[in-house]
């Protein structure tokens, strides 16, 4: 039984996996799409090339995520297959009517839920959940709003006597170096965040004999998520590509841009941001610097009820589903 369900735990983080990448695409290649400067079929193929890239910078987040939300001597795989199939519950909920989720918070709520179910509210790190993850959700949109106005601010300046025509062209090209950039320091977060759990699961079974990211882990979450991402999850892209604002390219590469940069700070500290937080502030940040009746706020505010509701919602899930199978165990 034992084994069974190391097995089980293994092949739901492996959806989990597939899954983040199969939503999250829209994080990462929604500008893009938005401005029309790729298709969605080459759009995908940067971005898994770009996720693959990121597994490059390091682990911080994967740490955080494997013991900094609970104890990883308290993982069990009855916890994880709860936490991240409650998680997915509320996923399937927002993905069904296109609303943008963050993973991250989908299987940080999962993990609390779970963990609580488990062993009581003294086996979650609420101080780290605050100032890893409430606090970066709150501010990270917010920020990534100004930098993106800021950005854009300082193109319209450099090129103020350039045609709008000429314009866009130039930034056609240069949008698609933009669209990598962001793909990598999306890889960077978001793509460490099933191998935190992955290593957390093979430490509590004693198979590494301390809490660290194998390399082979890292291999295959990050090539599964690339391979989700392949897919697409493109009713969310046609969420944040056109339902929020209209894109043109000058505005995709600023947005793309700032988004990266939030992404590869925080990946440098180990906060797991919700990517999705971050590029859906930038294209607000985008559709503002234009004028405020640019931005669809109803959009907008459904997207952030969605954000506001994730980790709640991934708990509660979490909860009932860790009870349920207890029943059968």
């Amino acid at each position: 039984m034992r084994m069974s369900l190391f097995i089980i735990a293994i092949i739901v983080i492996i959806i989990y996996a597939f899954w983040n990448g199969f939503t999250d695409a829209a994080n990462s290649i929604s500008t893009i799409i938005g401005t029309r400067v790729l298709s969605p079929i080459k759009a995908v193929g940067l971005a898994a090339v770009g996720h693959l890239l990121g597994a490059f910078f390091g682990v911080a987040v994967a740490t955080t995520i494997g013991k900094g939300i609970i104890n990883p001597e308290l993982i069990t795989t009855h916890l994880v297959v709860a936490a991240i199939g409650g998680g997915m519950i509320w996923d399937i909920i927002t993905w069904i009517p296109g609303l943008p989720c963050s993973e991250s918070h989908v299987l940080i709520g999962g993990l609390v839920g779970a963990g609580i179910a488990s062993a009581g509210f003294g086996v979650v790190n609420f101080r780290g959940v605050f100032e890893k993850v409430i606090i970066p959700m709150i501010f990270s949109p917010i920020i990534a709003v100004v930098i993106t106005i800021l950005i854009v601010g300082i193109v319209i300046r450099l090129f103020m006597g350039y045609h709008q025509s000429k314009l866009n062209k130039y930034f056609k090209n240069l949008q698609i170096l933009s669209a990598l950039f962001l793909s990598v320091m999306h890889g960077s977060n978001d793509g460490q965040k099933a191998a935190g759990i992955f290593a957390a699961v093979l430490f509590s079974y004693g198979l590494i004999s301390s809490f660290h990211i194998p390399v082979w882990v890292i291999v295959v979450t990050y090539l599964t998520i690339s391979i989700g991402t392949f897919f697409g999850g493109w009713r969310i892209v046609k969420t944040i590509a056109f339902k929020v604002t209209n894109l043109k390219p000058y505005q995709g590469f600023c947005a793309e841009t700032g988004a990266a940069l939030i992404l590869g700070a925080t990946s440098r500290f180990g906060l797991p941001v919700s990517t999705t937080h971050v590029i859906s502030g930038s294209i607000v940040g985008v559709g503002i610097s234009s004028h405020l009746g640019a931005v669809r706020w109803k959009v907008a505010r459904d997207i952030v009820w969605a954000w506001l509701l994730t980790i709640p919602a991934s708990a509660f899930f979490a909860f009932i589903l860790y009870c349920a199978i207890g029943i059968f165990i």
